[in-house]
């Protein structure tokens, strides 16, 4: 052995002789090396991707450069491949078509039978012509609803000579059942081709193609001038509006109102155009279906109840003292006997949902005439039916968007405590001063955020409130003092249960705002001395003669006596109420009081929910 002089030395001369150990043959142990490291991750390789595929026999790969034909049998594609890779080994495979923005085609067999049954209808008309009177047999054979009507007539052209031939129409219907295949889009097709005035505004390449291929106005949404012909044939041809025919004047009513109510459930986006998405998400089309199998408008609560449009009236005509069809901030202060802070009223009046203030530079070059002298906002009736439906019926997805826009002071998407603080001291005023004993900000504060459990502690947002059950009592609380104090004296689930049901817990089908209109109609039919509502609403009565103001109401009944005498007031006191709307003059429109309607107009603000 060599005399080591070190313990280094030692070592290196250990690990030299264990090599010469191991070259030799002898058994070696290694020292243990270091586990390999598990980044990056490798998948065992027993796993199979989600591309795994099993091609039959029949599906071939794709020709090679060569274009030669491949004949494979049973292959199975790698586990490593991707999908990626297998689509381009497969090449001539084509996935199928899973998005109709017009409605998923029908068969031309299907096409030719719906052809053939309306040539059959028109062969029973004299010289194979249908005039305005036979289209509802028309709209039938061509399979839409029976109210569609006017709108075929006048779509299809009828409107120019009075009457439209079996060619004519044939020709026309191809074009619409070979472009647009389901309800919604030929109902958004014919209205937007009788209104040609309006271009499109914005585009969209999936269903620009097939707006090209029939001749129309190139829109594929609704603005609510497009709505005035069909809610006026209703009006026109419906057996429940009968008596209200006679009534010229409250034509321009009626149908603003049946307009405004259905942007209202319809137009989500409040945008004022309803797409086909919004239009397909609504009961829209069904309602309009429905007016054909039932004869008391009435009973069709959505959208064209005469009760309804009725009590929307009445209420704006009390609040409306110079009959200008207009009101502002004090107007509206007085709505059910001063129960809206003063607070509240400048913020629907700040354009947060009106026009407001803030577009008032903008609607001026339009001759937009929503200001009064003083350069004040006014609130025009249709923005008055969103307002009157938002606040008595605070559980409708719109009314809450409606207060929460109202409330959402910085426009950040949420409710803070100082936004409802902001809002809650008026409330602590005005119970002190009637002598009411109040409740700390910050003791409602907790029973608030209890009641409505927020996503982010501290911040109630749109969905929070959405998905809460008590957002009348939420709102009421802050801006309503009557109903707030109403709420504090009753049982919050009084309203949901049936009365007359043996546990008391049935949940009633019937919204806020139905339960609102009957209620007030009974009151105000009541007020005028009219019949019985539960026994007949359309009941004539024999009305005296030898009125002052020489005019025979006498067809009437007494519900419409009042609305027909305040339209007398309207024209005597000189005021320029009605401004013509232009529509189709056969519609008899041009002389029935139309005023340029919808102002109800988006949200300056823009909200990210």
């Amino acid at each position: 052995m060599v005399n080591v002089r070190c313990q280094a030395c030692q070592a290196k001369y250990r690990l030299l002789a264990a090599k010469r150990l191991n070259l030799l043959g002898l058994a070696f142990e290694a020292r243990p090396q270091k586990p390999t490291p598990r980044f990056p991750y490798r998948p065992p390789i027993q796993r199979r991707p989600r591309s795994y595929i099993i091609q039959p026999n029949s599906l071939g790969y794709a020709k090679d450069n060569n274009k030669e034909n491949r004949s494979t049998s049973t292959s199975i594609s790698s586990p490593r491949s991707t999908l990626r890779r297998q689509a381009k080994a497969n090449n001539n495979l084509l996935l199928p078509r899973f998005y109709y923005p017009t409605g998923r085609p029908i068969s031309k067999e299907q096409l030719d039978a719906s052809l053939l049954r309306l040539a059959a209808t028109f062969q029973q008309l004299p010289n194979c012509q249908a005039s305005r009177e036979h289209f509802g047999t028309i709209a039938k054979a061509c399979g839409c609803p029976y109210y569609w009507k006017a709108i075929l007539f006048i779509a299809s052209g009828g409107e120019k000579l009075g009457h439209v031939t079996l060619e004519t129409f044939t020709d026309f219907w191809g074009k619409i059942i070979n472009n647009y295949h389901d309800e919604a889009s030929r109902f958004v097709q014919l209205l937007t081709m009788i209104n040609l005035n309006v271009t499109v505004s914005r585009t969209d390449n999936n269903l620009n193609t097939s707006m090209n291929n029939c001749t129309g106005s190139g829109r594929f949404y609704l603005i609510p001038e497009d709505f005035v012909p069909l809610v006026q044939d209703v009006v026109d041809t419906h057996p429940g509006l009968t008596f209200l025919k006679e009534a010229a004047e409250f034509h321009s009513r009626y149908v603003h109102t049946v307009i405004a109510r259905i942007y209202y459930n319809v137009n989500r986006s409040w945008s004022g155009h309803i797409t086909l998405t919004e239009l397909r998400h609504s009961n829209l089309l069904a309602t309009i279906r429905l007016l054909e199998e039932e004869e008391d408008i009435n009973q069709i609560t959505d959208y064209f109840s005469y009760e309804h449009f009725y009590v929307i009236y009445c209420k704006f005509w009390e609040l409306d003292k110079d009959h200008d069809l207009f009101i502002d901030k004090k107007d509206l202060a007085r709505h059910n006997d001063h129960a809206l802070s003063s607070k509240m009223i400048d913020r629907i009046f700040s354009g947060a949902v009106t026009r407001g203030v803030a577009h008032n530079n903008r609607m001026v070059k339009f001759g937009n005439t929503n200001t009064n002298m003083n350069n004040q906002p006014r609130m025009s009736y249709t923005e008055f039916v969103w307002f009157l439906i938002s606040e008595e019926d605070k559980r409708h997805s719109t009314a809450i968007e409606y207060w929460f826009r109202c409330m959402d002071l910085d426009g950040d998407g949420f409710l803070s405590m100082y936004e409802l603080e902001y809002f809650y001291e008026e409330q602590l005023q005005r119970m002190e001063s009637l002598g009411i004993e109040t409740l700390p900000f910050e003791d409602c504060l907790c029973q608030m955020l209890d009641m409505i459990h927020p996503a982010v502690p501290g911040k109630i947002s749109l969905n929070d409130l959405k998905r809460c059950q008590m957002t009348p009592i939420f709102f009421d609380t802050f801006f309503n003092l009557e109903k707030y104090l109403d709420h504090e004296q009753r049982d919050p689930f009084a309203s949901q249960r049936d009365p007359d049901s043996e546990n008391g817990d049935e949940i009633l089908k019937i919204s806020d705002w139905d339960r609102y209109a009957a209620e007030e109609y009974e009151l105000l039919v009541a007020e005028e001395g009219g019949p019985d509502h539960g026994e007949d609403m359309f009941m004539r009565e024999e009305m005296a003669t030898g009125e002052e103001d020489g005019n025979d109401h006498s067809s009437l009944p007494l519900s419409m006596e009042r609305d027909v005498i305040m339209a007398d007031s309207d024209v005597n006191d000189g005021h320029d109420d009605y401004s013509p709307l232009s529509v189709h003059s056969s519609l008899g429109l041009g002389n029935a009081g139309h005023r340029s309607l919808f102002s109800v107009t988006p949200c300056s603000i823009e909200y990210q929910y």
